[in-house]
């Protein structure tokens, strides 16, 4: 099996924060989502992302990043183990963010 990396983007909205209750239901999407995944034994990690970063150029500069006027965002990515890039975009389905018209990005992880 080669692992694969799925990078979560949604956009940003103007939505109002969600309430705990709202957000332990959302919680429960991602976690019901990823058990299915492991309990197929094709889980390896995965990481939510912040809104704290900095952004480095090639000439070393350093902003304040992710950008308030970026529409885009990328929220956080899990790995998995799949026989092949088909196998991975199939386990991408159900994924919570494509319920609120965000993109999952299957990727495969280069070994060396």
């Amino acid at each position: 099996m080669k692992e694969f990396m799925m990078i979560f983007r949604g956009e940003k909205n103007d939505q109002p924060t969600p309430s705990p209750e709202q957000f332990q239901a959302i919680l429960k999407q991602w976690q019901d989502w990823i058990g299915g995944i492991a309990a197929q034994g094709k889980f390896v990690s995965t990481n939510a992302l912040g809104d704290e970063g900095r952004t480095v150029n090639a000439a070393g500069l350093v902003s304040d990043g992710p950008y308030a006027e970026v529409k885009e965002f990328v929220g956080g990515y899990i790995v998995v183990k799949a026989e092949d890039l088909d196998d991975a975009v199939k386990l991408s389905a159900g994924c919570p963010v494509l319920e609120n018209g965000g993109t999952v990005e299957v990727r495969n992880v280069m070994v060396f």
